[in-house]
């Protein structure tokens, strides 16, 4: 008997799990550099001209 309820309980806890996990690191939108466009340094040509 407890044996068919620990099955669908832990199956149930760990995609909770898994879930809050993804749901937690996740952010809107691409990418994008800190700080004003005027400042940025990268991408960079390499090696730099001299």
């Amino acid at each position: 008997m407890t044996r068919r309820l620990m099955r669908p309980l832990g199956t149930a806890l760990g995609l909770a799990l898994l879930l809050t996990g993804l749901t937690a690191c996740g952010k809107k939108g691409p990418p994008s550099a800190p700080g004003p466009t005027s400042h940025m340094t990268y991408p960079r040509t390499y090696p730099m001209p001299d």
